[in-house]
């Protein structure tokens, strides 16, 4: 199964990679509820993921509701109960989340390992990165499990796009 097939485009390096938005997903339509701890939207997000993601002394209290995703890097909530009080926050998952890791390693790629530090170290030695095409590439060839592997339950590619250009700005800027 492809979870994330989408268009293509222009990516870093002017290579074939999937730039659309990759945060939407088939649950991910609307923007309907605001996390209770920083009062930011969230995203709908499978039971399926959140289970997945649990600690299996949690799984009990995920089972009824409906969640969503609270992507807000500074809020430490990730699952949050849409019409209810319950939330779970990072010390309650199974993984590290990348969006809320301020330190190494701060995952990037979930399907195929990729953090932060593959990408500093990459740009350091040769001025660039790969690793966004790599992961495009296994895409397409549909080997990504995001739905299952990456705890937002969306695919990776666009955050992977956005830290290569950050990490390539600041590469630059410090030149």
């Amino acid at each position: 199964m492809n979870c994330c097939a989408v268009e293509e485009s222009r990516g870093i390096n002017n290579s074939v990679v999937d730039q659309s938005d990759l945060s939407a997903g088939p649950e991910s339509d609307s923007l309907t509820s605001s996390c209770g701890n920083c009062l930011g939207q969230g995203r709908p997000v499978s039971r399926k993921t959140v289970m997945l993601m649990l600690k299996p002394d949690l799984l009990e209290q995920a089972m009824p509701g409906k969640f969503s995703f609270c992507s807000a890097r500074d809020c430490p909530v990730v699952y949050f109960e849409d019409q209810g009080t319950r939330c779970f926050t990072v010390d309650d998952l199974r993984t590290r989340v990348g969006l809320k890791a301020t330190e190494d390693p701060i995952a990037l790629c979930y399907c195929f390992g990729f953090d932060e530090s593959h990408m500093r170290e990459q740009i350091s030695q040769t001025g660039e990165t790969t690793i966004p095409e790599k992961i495009s590439r296994l895409i397409r060839e549909g080997l990504c499990a995001c739905d299952t592997r990456n705890p937002s339950g969306l695919c990776c590619l666009g955050e992977v796009n956005k830290t290569a250009k950050r990490l390539l700005s600041q590469r630059s800027e410090s030149a």
